[in-house]
């Protein structure tokens, strides 16, 4: 049901994001058989197409032109995707939608280069658009990105950490590129700069609060709807905004010990659930992720009226409020 709500919210951009979907799988292709099985796996495992949708909508605001939106919006899910081959590795998951990892089926090596791969040929997508400022903000936008993966690993199960240190991690794991990906749309289309300074910083304060919604809902989700275990994040050593918050009370530092050790027993997994449940802190984020989501709609709500600002309102409240 929650899939199809966002499904018919797209329905006006369908045709345009069947066009990418096949962009995507043509981009993919390598006469490399492991390196195109194992990213045509990738590819078919999903996911919401939040960066594409972005990219179209944002585009609507300028010169609408199909084949850059395309190469801006097919360079920028293929980054999304390098960065969850990667993500597997670091967490050393074997489980993503449901679907198995690359590195699952294959091995580690395997995926990094399988993620180096997708990252090059994003580069390859978006090099016939002649707007030298798509080229030099993608640049950062990578850039940026590898930080975060640094910064990711850094991190791992440290409990030194605090509200900023969250918040930085999250930008860069996921408001970057949905910032980027208004903004490059924006770009690509020739929209006027203070449009694009609005869709720039729409995107950031809504990936700021779809994150954070992330983060909830691996606590307070199903296995089968995430397609993973709940709790996940603990389980590969990363504090996300609930368990941050209760991160020092003396009854939930057991289940943080043991879940960072990696001994926690599916009986203590179910208890850790329901403790953060019950502790407050699920509420205590989603107060955060609607301030975000809060100021997103302020930047949206100053856009020239039409079907691109109404669908970004929605879309955005979509996101802060899902269940999958």
């Amino acid at each position: 049901m929650e899939k199809l709500k966002l499904m018919s919210l797209y329905t006006a951009f369908r045709k345009d994001l069947s066009f990418i979907e096949k962009e995507l799988e043509q981009s993919v292709d390598s006469s490399s058989p492991v390196i195109r099985q194992a990213s045509l796996l990738l590819l078919r495992a999903g996911g919401k197409r939040i960066r594409p949708i972005f990219v179209i909508l944002s585009s609507q605001f300028g010169e609408y032109s199909l084949d850059n939106v395309s190469k801006v919006a097919v360079s920028l899910e293929l980054i999304h995707m390098a960065s969850l081959v990667h993500d597997d590795v670091i967490d050393n998951s074997d489980v993503r939608r449901g679907f198995e990892t690359v590195k699952a089926r294959w091995n580690n090596r395997i995926a990094m280069y399988t993620g180096d791969y997708i990252f090059s040929r994003a580069l390859v997508s978006i090099g016939e658009i002649e707007i030298p400022a798509v080229h030099q903000l993608l640049a950062e936008t990578m850039l940026e990105i590898c930080k975060g993966e640094i910064i990711q690993i850094e991190y791992q199960k440290r409990v030194d950490q605090n509200f900023r240190d969250y918040l930085r991690r999250i930008k860069r794991k996921t408001a970057l590129l949905l910032s980027s990906s208004c903004e490059l749309g924006a770009l690509a289309s020739n929209a006027e700069t203070e449009i694009v300074g609005k869709l720039k910083r729409f995107g950031y304060f809504a990936g700021m609060a779809f994150q954070i919604v992330d983060d909830i809902l691996d606590i307070t989700s199903t296995d089968e709807k995430l397609g993973k275990p709940a709790g996940s994040d603990l389980l590969n050593g990363h504090l996300t905004l609930p368990t941050l918050y209760i991160k020092d009370d003396p009854d939930f530092q057991p289940y943080l010990k043991s879940a960072f050790e990696g001994s926690l027993t599916e009986e203590d997994r179910v208890k850790m659930l329901a403790f953060i449940r019950q502790s407050g802190a699920v509420e205590k984020a989603q107060c955060v992720s609607n301030l975000y989501l809060n100021k997103a709609v302020l930047e949206v709500e100053s856009l020239p009226e039409g079907e691109a600002k109404r669908s970004l309102l929605q879309i955005a409240e979509f996101l802060s409020k899902r269940k999958y």
